[in-house]
Formats: C-alpha cells, sequence, structure tokens
C-alpha cells in the first residue's frame, strides 16, 4: 500500500475530485487531498485560472508545503490539470518520490519553465484525452509522448483516450465521462499496485 498526495485543478477541491480519491482508496491506499483553494470553487476553468493568478504563486507554494508537512518521504503524486503540474513538480524536485499519477496535465522536460531533467528510476503514468484543447492542444500531450519516448514505456505510461473533455474524470462536473474514468481508476489502481 502507498501514500499518495492529490491535487486539484483550478475549479478547486471538488465532490468530484474527492470521488475520484475516494475510489483510489479502495485499492487500500492513503490518499491526502489537499485543498490549495481554502474552499473556493470556481464555477468555470476561466475563473478557476483568475483565482491561481490572484492567489499567487508564491502563496500557492507555501500551501502546498504545509499540505505536505509531517508527511513522509516516499509519497506518491498525483493531481489533475493545474494539480498535475503541482504533483509533477514536486516529482521531479523532491528525494524519495514512489511516483506519479498525472491527469490531463505533462509539463515538458525542454520547456523555458520545465522543471529541470527526469529523475533516475521515477514511474509514472499519464492520462488524456486526445483533442482535449488543454492537455492535446497545448503541447502536453506531444511532450508526454516524448517523455515515453525517452525513458521508455516501462518507466513512463502514457494513456490517451477519445474525446476532447477537460477535466473528465471528475463525476461533478458536466464534462464528465464515466467510462473514460473508469478505465483511468482502473490503470491507475494497478501503477499503484504495482510500485515496490
Amino acid at each position: 500500500m502507498v501514500e499518495v498526495v492529490l491535487f486539484h485543478h483550478v475549479q478547486g477541491l471538488t465532490d468530484g475530485v474527492l470521488a475520484f480519491a475516494d475510489r483510489l482508496r479502495q485499492g487500500g491506499h492513503t490518499v491526502h487531498t489537499p485543498d490549495l483553494f481554502d474552499g473556493q470553487r470556481p464555477a468555470t476553468i476561466e475563473e478557476g485560472i483568475a483565482l491561481v493568478d490572484a492567489i499567487g504563486g508564491a502563496e500557492l507554494d507555501k500551501r502546498v508545503e504545509v499540505a505536505l508537512a509531517g508527511l513522509p518521504a516516499d509519497l506518491v503524486y498525483g493531481g489533475f490539470s493545474f494539480g498535475g503540474a503541482t504533483a509533477q513538480e514536486l516529482g521531479q524536485t523532491r528525494p524519495g518520490t514512489r511516483g506519479l499519477l498525472l491527469y490531463e496535465s505533462f509539463v515538458s522536460l525542454t520547456a523555458e519553465w520545465t522543471f529541470g531533467p527526469w529523475p533516475d528510476g521515477l514511474p509514472a503514468q499519464i492520462h488524456g484525452m486526445a483533442e482535449d484543447p488543454f492537455f492535446a492542444g497545448e503541447g502536453d500531450l506531444e511532450a508526454a509522448r516524448h517523455l515515453v519516448a525517452t525513458v521508455g514505456p516501462e518507466l513512463a505510461e502514457l494513456y490517451v483516450y477519445p474525446g476532447d473533455k477537460h477535466l473528465f474524470t471528475d463525476s461533478s462536473l458536466p464534462s464528465y465521462d464515466p467510462e473514460a474514468t473508469a478505465l483511468v481508476l482502473h490503470r491507475s489502481r494497478e501503477f499503484l499496485a504495482r510500485l515496490p
């Protein structure tokens, strides 16, 4: 069993994010769901982006540190979209990380604001829709494919689902795709079960 920290997307710690975490816990894992927005749940992605800008990166970093205080080093970090970038940064920069679960997000290893090189032996699983305007349209999908080509499919798994929805794993949003989410959860639990 592993310990996971799962970061929400720009619409906050929604009931859908909490439900997803509960379904990960069915594998016997401990899943933490920090609320970086202090209870705020923006109604749209655009309002969520505006909230992120209003809070500011420095304050969000402090909130992440508070959320991680007292937790062990050997964590799995996961996150949805905006939260996936947070998880990826932690996974690439914190020693002891056991793995990454990245949903609808991947920051290029060659981007100007990259988090640095990929740590040796760090396993990751990345999920997103093929025509998602954020994941596919903004380069995350291409960057994830580059990671797989660089470190190999044994270490980095990429799963692409048909469709154009963003935040499709959130059962509390109109973008929810239950069939795709069931597959994401199945693959995520398999990933966690395989970790040493």
